[in-house]
This record gives C-alpha cells, sequence and structure tokens, in this order.
C-alpha cells in the first residue's frame, strides 16, 4: 500500500531536476512576492497614521483585493493583457498580502505608548527621526506578525498559481493530477506544507525575539 502511494524511487531519480527547482521556484515567488507588498504597504501604513481619514478606504480596497478568489484574480489579470506565467500570480499575491500588512503597520505604530513619544519630542527628536528611532522600531514586533501571516498565505497560494504557468509547487501537484500519481501530488502538497510550518516557526521566532518583555523573560531562564 505505502510502495503504491508513494514510489520512492521516483522520489530520488527526480529531485535534482524536478523537485528541488521546484521547491526553488516556490521560495522565490514567495518571497519576491511578500517582499514587494511590504515596500509598499510600510510606507502607505505610516502615511494612514498620520491621516486617518484614509484607514478606512484603504482597508475597504485591500480588502475587496483579498477577498478575490485566485483563479478568478489571475484569469482577470491575464484578460487584461498580462501575460501568462510569474508576473500576474506576482501581482495577485503582493495584492493579497497588502490588507494585513498595512493593518499591521498601522497597529503597530498606534501600540506606541504616547509617553514614549512625547519623552523622544523633549529630546529634540524631529518626526522624521521619531518616525526611524522610536515608532517603526517598536512597532516591529507587530509588522513581522503580519509579515508571518502574509508569508503563510502566500506559500498556499502560490501553489495556485502553478495553474497559470508561474512554476513552484503546485507544478508538482496539478502534474500529479494530470497523470494521477499520487506520488507527485503528495510530494508537492508536504513539501509546500512544510514550507509553511517552517515560514511560520521562524518568523514567530523572530518576533518573539523582537518583544523586549520575551527577551528578558528569556535572559532571566538563562
Amino acid at each position: 500500500m505505502g510502495d503504491e502511494l508513494i514510489r520512492w524511487r521516483w522520489v530520488r531519480n527526480n529531485l535534482g531536476d524536478q523537485i528541488l527547482p521546484a521547491l526553488w521556484q516556490h521560495v522565490v515567488l514567495c518571497a519576491v512576492s511578500v517582499l514587494i507588498a511590504l515596500v509598499i504597504a510600510i510606507p502607505i501604513g505610516i502615511y494612514v497614521t498620520r491621516h486617518r481619514s484614509l484607514y478606512t478606504p484603504v482597508t475597504f480596497i485591500t480588502g475587496v483585493l483579498y477577498t478575490i478568489p485566485s483563479l478568478s484574480f489571475f484569469a482577470m489579470l491575464i484578460s487584461i493583457g498580462i501575460p501568462i506565467g510569474r508576473t500576474p500570480a506576482i501581482i495577485a499575491l503582493v495584492a493579497y498580502s497588502l490588507l494585513v500588512l498595512i493593518r499591521n503597520v498601522v497597529v503597530g505604530i498606534d501600540s506606541v505608548p504616547r509617553e514614549t513619544l512625547e519623552a523622544a519630542r523633549g529630546m529634540g527628536l524631529t518626526s522624521r527621526q521619531i518616525l526611524r528611532q522610536v515608532e517603526l522600531p517598536l512597532a516591529l514586533p507587530i509588522i513581522v506578525a503580519g509579515i508571518r501571516i502574509a508569508t503563510v498565505t502566500t506559500i498556499g497560494v502560490a501553489t495556485i498559481a502553478a495553474y497559470i504557468a508561474a512554476g513552484g509547487l503546485g507544478d508538482l501537484i496539478f502534474r500529479g493530477i494530470d497523470r494521477d500519481f499520487s506520488t507527485q501530488i503528495i510530494v508537492g502538497a508536504v513539501l509546500a506544507t512544510l514550507l509553511s510550518i517552517i515560514a511560520d516557526f521562524g518568523l514567530l521566532a523572530v518576533e518573539r525575539q523582537l518583544r523586549p518583555w520575551s527577551r528578558r523573560r528569556a535572559a532571566r531562564a538563562a
């Protein structure tokens, strides 16, 4: 039964030319998408904290983008002339990440104690210096929490992007489905799951290290 479900000889024979390249493509696709989303989300989030009237429309627009089913999103992008492949996949993955990232940037900056900001102003720091030296560093744990959620979500949605020739672990899954070959399906699904778990726990560890109280607790335990 186990031999029929997973053919280990196929795994060994195709590790270098199919499995590892698909894994690498998936990692790159997800990393690039989350990085682009972060570059967009941080300045928007900062701007929204200074102009509160924009918070509702910004979260509404990004919320609408988040609710679009992935295949429908890919189809819409291709229908407006974007070539099939990684480009529409990255655009969609970036759009899906914006809501949680922008929201966490805003929440993170809002979580900075007012007394801390007043102390920074009392020391003569400008608004930009306060942002760089006080607000963003203190907001970082919450921002990383948003990156964690966005990354795990992106890893999952990116498997579907293989349907539009974006590559990645979804390629293995879809090929396995087409050929009714369970080994490919299982390998692609297991690797995507492991990648999500590793990213989740890795970013969770970073998030905890960035929290001052977590570092103090760890120091006491040591």
